[in-house]
């Protein structure tokens, strides 16, 4: 057994939810806290199975997002710009291209716009390399919600978008 199989049975239940709940006298919906628990859980299986996809092509799920930003950038971004649409810090962007920029796959180089300022280029081999892991990736990724229906798939997206808009509250002080 997998370690992917031994996790999925590890997946908590409505029944440990309200144990939990009533363990410590809260008055909590145990329905809203499961589907929360679970798609954290999901996020995390997620987040290694994304690491382990992107590292066939030498990246990593940061990696692959910057030269994918960039490429939609038509080619090129401030670093600060990427941070902001990566929704990462300037330090995390700086490490991201360094790593990048070693392999080729993107450069810096002044700004057109701004002479002090620099950005942050899609090298040719970059592209080169989006375009070879294209047919693999996107395959991969309609495997991964091949069991949705199109209205599921719909219905999916609201509510990922619905949750994200939320996502604050675990946060907040």
């Amino acid at each position: 057994m997998s370690d992917e199989d031994a996790m999925a049975g590890a997946v908590p239940t409505l029944d440990q939810a309200r144990k939990q709940i009533s363990r410590y006298g809260l008055d909590a919906d145990p329905q809203a806290v499961l589907v929360a628990v679970r798609l954290m859980a999901a996020g995390a299986r997620l987040d290694r199975a994304s690491e382990v996809h992107f590292s066939r092509s030498g990246l990593s799920t940061g990696r692959y997002r910057l030269l994918v930003d960039l490429e939609d950038s038509d080619g090129e971004k401030s670093p600060s710009h990427l941070a902001r649409s990566l929704g990462v810090s300037r330090a995390t962007v700086t490490g991201l291209v360094s790593g990048l920029e070693r392999e080729g796959l993107v450069a810096r180089r002044a700004s057109a716009e701004d002479g002090r300022g620099a950005v942050v280029a899609l090298t040719a081999r970059g592209a080169e390399r989006l375009r070879d892991m294209a047919a693999d990736h996107f395959a991969r990724l309609e495997a991964l919600v091949d069991g949705l229906s199109v209205d599921e798939r719909g219905l999916f997206l609201d509510l990922l978008e619905r949750i994200t808009r939320r996502i604050g509250a675990l946060t907040a002080d």
